[in-house]
Formats: structure tokens, sequence, C-alpha cells
């Protein structure tokens, strides 16, 4: 019997998810509710069972408490609303002289253009017989005035939703906080004996983590309320307080909620002012502060506490808000936090942690690669010059600059990488180093250009920095043994990793140069030998072997007070280690971080 195609079932399965969460929307938003809101106060639980109580009373202590919470601030509100009700017939007047005023403004352009546009009536419409006045109707009787019990009715049967509903999340809430343990021990059981390990992991991440993420939330909209409040008391504005609360809550919503009460603030403004003045500065004062808040506070508070990405935020909002309405935008964020954290234990999920996820999906060393490849320079020199700040050009190249390129072997050597692609890749190369390693007085009005581009990016960076330094990179009256020499056989290879070394060291304040072994022209005399003090070679592919121990027999020979030490770095997997190298060097260091301390230890 034949399978169906693993593209086509993939489709079904997701279509017919969507399909359970849109229709099973009643029964499903009352669970997650529920438990997420079970998992937001599971510290506090925890916490009052570490004072000595047991399960249930501290599941009994924590709901008593999150409800008499809830009480005193609905309460408070319902206070506030409705003295703002008994207020609003005062405000009437003023809100429909600005609603007029809005009008007119509106209207005027387009009365303008309507003149301007308008075509003269055929002279017959002059004389066209008046219009017979309609005959007087009668006055239309008023509607009766509703009683008391039928206003009663009508509210009650508006909230009676929301309310049966808040008694079954309450209801499945306590249920859920009581069998916490045994929920868990059954979803384990669910998943099977061979993994235990990763469902634990898995539910204690995405408990921690919305824990973490509604305690952190909760903090920053009480003080965003706060803050909301104290500005319109002192800008004068009638039931500041119910604004500043209206504000904090609505901030549980994304994006739409800020929206929602912004506008209500700068509405009830415009009501209460006879002129635009305080509305208007009231929607400065609040944007100021969602934007202070939003960009400066809650990047530092929750420290990426969410665990996704803004984008993610929004689609995420956008898709459950379309699937479970109201309901889905406020659960939006745990609810998607769930499924990223399911992402990193569960394969089939992992998808969804690459595109939501907060952290980076790529790591330094190939976004480098990849921005290499697309010759965004600009960006590598941003991102570079930001991680020179917390550390070392050595390190740049031990972590991103070098395993970048050592990805771009192996599709090289395959073609994957076209030749249009490679010179932009060796053109992004050699500008980037430049930019990031050149000193600040080598400005662009001190450096000279190197007219063609060399295939050996090495030699080509040598050339730069010669055009700068002079041949010999430098003076070469200085003292004896102070002169680091970084060379090599004159590969790509070696004469990158030369030159990329030499200006690691440089940047520490070492008198560090590169050249190829055995070629005269990098020879400055043998007179000069004695300026060396140590001799630095990259790890010798297995071909070139005995070119380089018949060049480093040559460097016993004219230098025999020279320290020879060898760099084989990590990366060079490819390259097998060879004992007789290894016996003809002083020493080996793994990095460019191990090179240039023992440089800078003077050993």
């Amino acid at each position: 019997m034949s399978t169906l195609p693993t593209r086509p079932l993939y489709i079904i399965s997701a279509t017919c998810l969507l399909a359970i969460l849109y229709f099973g929307r009643d029964v499903l938003q009352s669970l997650a509710l529920a438990a997420i809101l079970s998992a937001a106060v599971a510290p506090l639980t925890r916490r009052f069972a570490r004072l000595g109580l047991s399960r249930a009373p501290a599941t009994l202590v924590t709901v008593i408490l999150a409800a008499l919470v809830l009480a005193g601030l609905g309460a408070v509100m319902v206070g506030q609303f409705a003295s703002l009700t008994d207020d609003l017939p005062a405000y009437r007047k003023e809100l429909r002289a600005k609603t007029k005023q809005l009008q007119r403004l509106a209207e005027r352009p387009l009365a303008t253009l309507e003149a301007r546009l308008q075509v003269v009536d055929v002279p017959g419409a002059l004389y066209a017989a008046p219009a017979t006045a309609p005959a007087p109707a009668g006055v239309a009787a008023a509607p009766p005035r509703p009683s008391v019990q039928d206003s009663a009715g009508r509210l009650l049967s508006q909230i009676s939703g929301p309310l049966g509903k808040a008694g079954i999340v309450l209801v499945l809430f306590i249920f859920i906080s009581l069998e916490h343990e045994s929920l868990q021990d059954r979803l384990i059981r669910l998943a099977g004996d061979t993994a235990i390990s990763r469902t634990m992991q898995t539910l204690a991440d995405a408990a921690q983590g919305i824990s973490r993420f509604f305690f952190a939330q909760i903090i920053v909209n009480a003080a965003f309320g706060l803050a909301v409040a104290a500005t319109l008391w002192l800008l004068g504005l009638p039931h500041a307080f119910l604004w500043g609360m209206l504000s904090g809550v609505l901030r549980f919503v994304p994006y739409l909620g800020m929206l929602i009460a912004g506008s209500l603030i700068a509405l009830f403004a415009a009501a209460v002012d006879p002129g635009w003045t305080l509305a208007l500065t009231c929607m400065a004062l609040f944007l100021v502060m969602e934007v202070g808040v939003a960009y400066l506070v809650e990047p530092r508070v929750y420290g990426h506490s969410s665990g996704l990405s803004p984008l993610a935020v929004i689609v995420a909002a956008l898709v459950w808000g379309t699937l479970w309405g109201p309901v889905g935008l406020i659960l939006s964020t745990p609810l998607t936090l769930c499924l990223v954290v399911a992402g990193r234990h569960v394969e089939a999920l992992a998808p969804l942690t690459t595109l939501l996820g907060a952290a980076p999906s790529v790591g330094a060393a190939q976004r480098f690669y990849q921005r290499a490849l697309a010759g965004d320079i600009a960006a590598i020199v941003r991102d570079g010059q930001a991680r020179l700040k917390r550390g070392s050009l050595a390190a740049y190249c031990d972590k991103v600059l070098i395993p970048g390129m050592a990805m771009a072997v192996p599709e090289i050597e395959s073609g994957k990488v076209g030749d249009g692609q490679l010179d932009q890749l060796r053109k992004t190369i050699v500008e980037v180093t430049e930019e990031i390693s050149a000193p600040s007085a080598d400005g662009p009005c001190k450096r000279k250009r190197v007219p063609l581009m060399d295939k050996n990016i090495g030699s080509h960076l040598r050339k730069l920095r010669q055009a700068r330094t002079g041949q010999w990179q430098g003076s070469l009256d200085v003292p004896a043994r102070s002169v680091v020499l970084c060379a090599g056989l004159g590969s790509d290879r070696e004469d990158f990793l030369s030159e990329l070394l030499v200006r690691a060291l440089v940047e520490g304040g070492t008198d560090a140069r590169s050249g190829v072994l055995n070629r005269p022209e990098d020879n400055p005399g043998d007179d000069k030998a004695q300026l060396v003090s140590t001799v630095i070679l990259p790890y010798p592919e297995e071909a070139n072997v005995d070119a380089w121990l018949n060049a480093v027999a040559d460097l016993r020979t004219g230098m025999p007070h020279a320290c020879i030490v060898v760099l084989k770095l990590q990366l060079d997997g490819r390259i097998a280690r060879q004992p007789e190298v290894e016996k003809a060097a002083d020493l080996v260091v793994q990095s460019f971080e191990q090179a240039r301390a023992f440089v800078e230890s003077g050993a």
C-alpha cells in the first residue's frame, strides 16, 4: 500500500491543527488561560510550600491572594468608571464641538476640490419646475423608556458570557495548580520512558520562561501605569489614576493595547480641555514614555526573557488574534514561547525555534561568511568594531574571521562558489581587514591605493600595509630582538594567516612584520637578523613539510637566537599533525590569542 508523500502529509496535519484551534477555541481558550496562569503563579506557590505549607493549602493561598489583588483592582477601576460616567455629560458639549471642528477640517479640502471640478449645469435646469414640498409627516412617537428590569437584564446578558468564562478559568486554574505534579507525571508517561529527561527539561524550560516573562511584564506594566497616572495628574487631567491603570492593563495586549490606551487618553483630554493643547501634550508624553519603555527599559529588564524575536511577537499576535480574538492577543506571547521552548527539545518543532526564537539562528562565523559572499562590508565592519570594543583583534580572528573563511574552503573546492562570488569574497575580506585593523592614523587620506587586486589575499594585504609603512613595514633602526617575524612559504593560506597575525600583534603594541621565507626581496640583509626575537610560522600542509623543514633549518642557521613558534589552528583539522614539524619548533600555539599572549609575555 502506497503512503502519502511527506509534504502533503504535513499540509494536512497543519490544516487539521488550525481547524481544531479555531473551532475548539471556546474550550481551548479556557484551558490555555488556566495552564498559563498556573505556570505564572507557580513560583509563588513553591515559595509558600517552602514556608511549610503543603501543596493544597499553598495553592489555595496563592489563588486567594491573586483573586484579592484582581478584585481590588477591579473594584477601583469600576469606581473610577462610575465616576467617569457621571462626568461624561459635562464633556459632551466640548466633544461635539471638537468633532465638528475636525469634520470641517476634513471636509474643507474636499469641498474646494469639488467646487473646482464642478461642471456648469445645462440652461434648461434653470427653468425646471420647483420640487413640490413633501407632505408633512406625523410626528413620530418617542420610543418608550426602558425599565430598570430591562436594563439590568441586558447588562446581565452582556456580562454573563465573560463572567462564566472567568469562572471556568478559575476552576480549571485551581485544579491544574492542585494537580500540577500529577499532570507532569502524566505528560512524562505520555512522552514515553525513553524521553523522560527531555520531557522534564522541556516542561521546566517552558514553566520557567513563562514565569520569568510574566513577572517581568507585570513589573514593567505596573510601573508604566503608575508613570502614566502621575504624568496625567500633573497635567491636570481628571481621573488620571483610571487612565494609568487602563494603560498598564492594556499593555498586556501586544502593540494594539497601547494604541487603544493612547487613543482613549487623547480623546478624553480633547473632551476636557477647550483647546487642543492638553490632548497634544498627553499624546506626546504618552508616546515618549511608551518609546522609552519599549526601547530602553524592556530590553534591560526582560533581557530577552520572552525568548522571542520582535518580529515573532508581531506574527504571533496576528495568528493567535485571528484564531482566538482578544484572548488570543493576550495569550499570543506565552503560547508561542511554549512552542519555541518545545522546539529546543522536539525535533519536529525545531524550525519554529529557528524562525521565532530570540537567539540568532546562525553563529557569528556563519553570519560573517554570508555577509562576505553578499559583499555587505558595512555590516561586517559594524559587527567587527563592536566586538573589538569588547575584545582584541586576535580574538575576533579566532572566533569570527578565520572560522568564517574556513567555511568557504570546501565550497570553493567543490565549485559551489562562482568566480564572481569568489572575487567579491576576496575584495570583502581585504576591505574588512583593512577597516578593522588599520590604525586610525592611516586614515583614507594617508592610504595609498594598490591598483591590482591579487588573488592571494595575504599578499595583497601586505602590499597595502607596505604602501603605508614602507618596504620593510617599519624602520630597521630598532633595538635588537625587538621584531616578531610572521612568515610562511608563500601559499595563499600561509600568507593570509601571517598577515592577519601581524595585524593582531601590532594592535597590542608589538613590532611585528610579515614576509615569505627564502625570498630575496623580503630579506633586508644578514646583518638585520639580530633584530628578530621570534619567528611565527603557520603549520605546513603535508605536501610542503620537507620544504618547510629546510626553511626552518635555514632560520636556525641565520637566526640561532630566535624562538621558532608554529601556529597550528584548531580549524586546521584537515592538516595532519607531523611529529618532525613539532620537533623542529620551540613552541606550538593553537590560536592567535595564544600567540599574542606568548609574544607579549616576553618569554
